[in-house]
């Protein structure tokens, strides 16, 4: 039988079953064919794996000028033999493979960039912190413009950080602290001050949320206390549904 289509030769690389018996036995008798199926199985081992980028980085020249003739480029474009490694003229030619090597060749090409790209972006999904609570940030009586919102996010290490947004607080000459109060009002930390529209605050280890679950952001005065003022902006319980 004829030679099989490269594009299945690659899907036979990923290791699908796409071969009838009388194939598959093409493919032990063909060393041809099994030798594409070998080449592009190896590009997708490098494409899935972190450590064996280096595998692809330096294509040997033949196969550049494999390319070059497949594609009847322009003399030239040829490459420097000197530098390249090319058969000088008057030497012996080495034999090409059939002209079905470029659509290999392409088909290896797209199946490390399908692969490789789907392998970093679900790294990076990964590798993305989460959103663990939530809380809109009511306005206190005293400021009735204002309004805000908390989120709570968690990255892989389990490090938290909390994202607050505050619109429309009335202008004052007093700077805005963020705060984490415990339920029953009792206890409460700092995280620090809110200095534009949004602030981004390291939550600290130890806190656990659940305890203090009360997200406030006040006016504070310089004036070297660092208690709460009691002039809160807005507050809300952080919502972890």
């Amino acid at each position: 039988m004829s030679h099989l289509d490269p594009e299945q030769l690659a899907l036979l690389a990923l290791g699908e079953p796409v071969a009838s018996p009388e194939e598959k036995a093409h493919l032990e008798e063909c060393p041809a064919c099994a030798g594409e199926v070998a080449d592009l199985a190896h590009a997708a081992g490098v494409a899935r794996s972190t450590v064996a980028d280096g595998d692809l980085e330096s294509p040997r020249t033949d196969v550049w000028t494999r390319i070059h003739d497949e594609l009847h480029l322009d003399g030239g474009l040829a490459p420097d033999p000197l530098r390249s490694g090319a058969v000088p003229a008057g030497s012996a030619q080495p034999a090409r493979r059939p002209r079905r090597s470029w659509w290999v060749l392409a088909a290896a090409s797209a199946l490390v960039l399908a692969v490789g790209g789907g392998i970093w972006a679900a790294i990076a999904v990964a590798q993305r912190p989460v959103i663990v609570a939530t809380a809109t940030l009511d306005a206190f009586p005293s400021h009735p413009d204002a309004a805000g919102s908390a989120e709570v996010d968690e990255d892989r290490s389990g490090a938290r950080t909390l994202t607050i947004t505050l619109d429309g607080q009335a202008a004052s000459d007093e700077y805005r602290e963020v705060w984490l109060i415990r339920a029953d009002g009792e206890a409460l930390i700092s995280l620090g001050v809110l200095n534009d529209r949004t602030g981004v605050f390291t939550i600290p280890a130890a806190v656990d949320l659940a305890e203090y679950d009360l997200v406030d952001v006040s006016f504070e005065p310089v004036d070297g206390d660092p208690s709460h003022s009691g002039n809160s902006i807005v507050r809300g319980t952080l919502d972890f549904s």
